[in-house]
């Protein structure tokens, strides 16, 4: 059989100019074609093996260039057989990379023997692939050395369990790079960042206690305190939590509840924060303060009020921000959306102008955050 059948996209000639190249570079050429052509090729099952041969007298060649060429070429390509792909990953570096960080002929099996057994720059490439399952960075965090479990904390399209995480903090917790990189994960479980919590500082704390959720306790703590430079921001903290009655509860407790806050919530969209809030002041299940906030008469909000103890002057504003919440989620504007925090700020305030000045200047520093701070909002 000839490969030409390959849609003719090679001759005799290169597989000659592979074999009895004159030079390394006239193989490593001749090669670089040969593996594309197979890339790009829909193959026969006779042809796979036709060519797979091909491969593995390209991955057994003496010239570093050739070997290179063939790594290089395959490196995203399916048709890299497994056996092949283990031999290039374990050759010298320059061959060995572009397959550790892209072949997905490499099983997870594969990518854990290879973390287990090499040197950490191999553990690096890695941890740098696209994408990584939570078996390939338990290995990282139990084998892998800091730079390695580094760049994968830093990968967000590697995934994590709890416990492998937890692994690398505890091999980890004096290298600020380790620290660092998991702090500013997207997405972090509550035990963890609360282990965070004593271990980083400055910027990284200010993120972590910003962008994570926090166990209710800590994060109260850490508002009250103030810790270092980080302003934990209850309503932002709200937003994140899985368990929001309690945390209305813990806030609660803790007199932490207060009109302004729930002010915040409003004027923020943080609509479930109010309704869980609004329950916990009137001691009613959430689905029975539901109907009472939205509630189309003019009965409801009020009777609520009066159960909360809220001041009366309140409740024209909350009734105005619900009204414009009800507008703005009605034209279809996603709520979690810069847009759509900026348009309800924006509105409350022009609504009710006579806004406590901590208030204002917190709600305006949100609008200033969304990068849609308006000449209404300035001039107030």
């Amino acid at each position: 059989m000839s490969i030409v059948t390959m849609r003719s996209r090679l001759t005799d000639t290169d597989v000659r100019s592979l074999v009895k190249g004159l030079t390394d570079e006239d193989r490593a050429q001749a090669a670089h074609k040969i593996c594309r052509a197979i890339d790009s090729s829909d193959m026969t099952d006779d042809e796979r093996v036709y060519a797979e041969e091909i491969v593995r007298i390209m991955a057994h060649d003496a010239a570093t260039l050739v070997r290179r060429a063939l790594a290089v070429a395959m490196k995203n390509s399916p048709k890299l057989p497994r056996e092949v792909a283990n031999k290039l990953a374990r050759d010298i570096d320059s061959v060995a990379m572009p397959v550790l960080m892209s072949s997905p002929a490499l099983s997870d099996a594969d990518l854990i023997e290879i973390i287990r057994t090499c040197p950490p720059n191999r553990q690096v490439a890695c941890a740098s692939r696209d994408k990584i399952s939570t078996a390939v960075t338990d290995a990282i965090t139990t084998f892998g050395a800091a730079a390695a479990v580094e760049r994968a904390l830093a990968n967000d399209g590697a995934t994590f369990e709890e416990a492998g995480l937890d692994r690398a903090l505890h091999r980890f917790a004096d290298r600020e790079g380790v620290t660092s990189a998991m702090a500013r994960r997207p997405t972090l479980p509550v035990a963890i960042a609360e282990k965070l919590v004593s271990i980083v500082s400055g910027e990284v704390f200010d993120h972590l206690v910003n962008h994570h959720a926090l166990p209710p306790q800590l994060a109260i703590d850490l508002a009250i305190g103030a810790r270092e430079r980080a302003t934990v921001d209850l309503i932002e903290q709200a937003a994140r939590q899985s368990d929001l009655a309690r945390f209305v509860q813990q806030l609660n407790l803790h007199g932490r509840l207060t009109p302004s806050l729930l002010m915040r919530g409003m004027c923020l969209g943080q609509m479930a924060f109010v309704e869980h809030s609004l329950a916990e002041l009137a001691g009613l299940p959430h689905h029975r303060v539901w109907l009472m906030v939205h509630d189309n008469g003019p009965l409801g909000l009020q009777t609520l009020f009066e159960r909360c103890g809220l001041p009366a002057r309140l409740l024209a504003p909350f009734r105005a921000g619900i009204e414009v919440y009800h507008e703005i989620t009605g034209d279809g504007t996603e709520r979690e959306t810069c847009v759509f925090r900026a348009r309800m700020i924006e509105r409350v305030l022009t609504l009710f102008q006579n806004v406590p000045r901590d208030d204002l200047d917190y709600l305006l520093e949100k609008l200033n955050a969304t990068g849609e701070r308006s000449s209404v909002a300035m001039s107030l």
